[in-house]
């Protein structure tokens, strides 16, 4: 196990592990619990499930606006309107991506190959849940388990623990309905249950992670000995060519680095514009209701937004509106604002202007044509995101290749959104809101992940006349 900030361990001592012994119960009951409905819940065939999961969306779909309020008054962070969206989009839209779509039996069978896959599930997982997303996490976490006839126990940051309940509550309500047995989804109540969090990642009747959380729980996770497939930070550099349409993509990158107060770690996090285009550039994003700092503001911001011990954003400014922190720093514009944009200098590229940003605020960089753009957006990558999502505006497929082929990110996505694309809202990745990094980010898979990845899929291969 790692030690971390996020995820510190104690040296255990004989009198620590007395008082662990009613911890150590409650943990074996619970993984007991969900072995036990997952052994029930696997001789379930797929019409019986995804009625199941078609409810189970459907009752957090009529839930979310009051899921969304309840999470904004309890985290104190992002947006209700967004928040509503995020949770439609993690149950109605995660379900239709896989409706009908076999997970158990026979997937596919390779006639020529005489080679047929054929699903089981993994078993139990263990989903540890942010505070920054955890309904909608939880949600999408839930469907994807249900889905491979999985079992699911759900810990949640010990700031989201009353709409955790609440969550589960509706969850428990739709199992009943449907005489499922109600341990298939539990949730750990403890707050502040690190020491759960431990015990279940290395529990031996736990067969997979889904780790969603800070750098020091994803290291703990991959290396508890159970399987795990854990998500690296975002930190999505943009490039901005110069055959873009930068009314398109202005208004693109607003309406992503907005979405939810900045909280979407997919979103983009730093503008590499060439600077032929710069000035128009700044122009569309002005229009689209950005303030491009002064110098002058820009140093009130840092002063008032940004930790600099930490070269991080301020906890209390963490998924607040831009305008809230622009008040907060005494900047104004005649419109309102919606993003606040730093025009960064390479002198940056080691603090927080080159780093994740989980508020609505923006780094740009300008560079000498696309060579240079290239080498900034990788520089940024190996400072913070690696593996995660990088963009590029441009009608040059050729630019687009190179920029994929140079990248070191699981997801290239071209004249889209970010937030919204990175996840599959707005283009045709799969529907998911785990985003893995590969090992680029330190994570085992690129994908978006969904419920293939919580199967155990075996190869029935015969035997072919030599």
């Amino acid at each position: 196990m790692i030690a971390s900030p996020d995820f510190p361990l104690v040296t255990p001592n004989r009198s620590a592990a007395e008082n662990d012994a009613p911890l150590t119960a409650e943990v074996d009951a619970m993984a007991s619990r969900a072995s036990r409905a997952q052994e029930a819940f696997e001789s379930w065939n797929d019409d019986r499930i995804d009625a199941l999961l078609h409810d189970l969306a459907d009752a957090f779909a009529d839930a979310a606006e009051e899921l969304a309020i309840a999470t904004v008054a309890e985290t104190g962070m992002g947006s209700v309107l967004d928040k509503t969206f995020k949770n439609q989009f993690a149950s109605l839209g995660v379900y239709a991506s896989f409706a009908g779509k076999p997970g158990q039996g026979t997937l596919t069978v390779d006639a020529a190959r005489q080679v047929a896959e054929v699903a089981s599930p993994v078993g139990v997982v263990f989903g540890v849940v942010p505070v920054t997303n955890p309904v909608a996490t939880a949600m999408f976490k839930t469907l994807i388990a249900l889905k491979g006839r999985n079992a699911l126990i759900l810990s949640f940051h010990r700031r989201a623990l009353g709409v955790a309940e609440r969550t589960v509550a509706i969850v428990q309500g739709v199992l009943e309905a449907h005489r499922a047995p109600l341990d298939l989804v539990q949730w750990v109540r403890r707050a502040g249950g690190r020491a759960t969090t431990t015990k279940l990642m290395s529990h031996p009747l736990v067969s997979m992670i889904l780790a969603t959380g800070g750098t020091g729980l994803v290291k703990a996770a991959y290396s508890s000995g159970t399987p795990a497939i854990g998500v690296g930070p975002g930190n999505a550099p943009v490039l901005i060519c110069p055959d873009a349409d930068l009314d398109e993509a202005a208004r693109a990158i607003v309406q992503s680095k907005t979405f939810d107060n900045g909280l979407i770690c997919g979103a983009e996090h730093n503008l590499v514009v060439d600077q032929r285009v710069v000035q128009p550039f700044l122009l569309a994003l002005t229009l689209e209701g950005a303030a491009v700092l002064t110098g002058e503001e820009e140093r009130r911001f840092f002063a008032t937004a940004v930790d600099a011990g930490s070269q991080s954003i301020r906890g209390e400014w963490i998924g607040q509106t831009a305008a809230s922190i622009a008040a907060g720093a005494g900047i104004e514009r005649p419109y309102p604002i919606r993003l606040l944009i730093v025009r960064a200098g390479l002198e940056y590229l080691e603090g927080v202007y080159a780093g994740e940003k989980l508020a609505p605020f923006l780094s740009l960089f300008t560079v000498a044509g696309e060579d240079e753009g290239l080498a900034l957006c990788r520089t940024l990558l190996r400072h913070v995101g690696a593996g995660h999502t990088a963009i590029i505006h441009t009608a040059s497929p050729e630019r687009v290749d190179r920029f994929a082929r140079a990248i070191p990110a699981g997801r290239i996505l071209v004249n889209s959104p970010a937030a919204q694309g990175c996840c599959g809202m707005t283009t045709g990745l799969e529907c998911s809101l785990t985003l893995g990094c590969g090992t680029f980010g330190g994570n085992s898979t690129t994908d978006n992940v969904t419920f293939r990845h919580l199967l155990n899929i075996k190869r029935v291969a015969y035997g072919r006349a030599s």
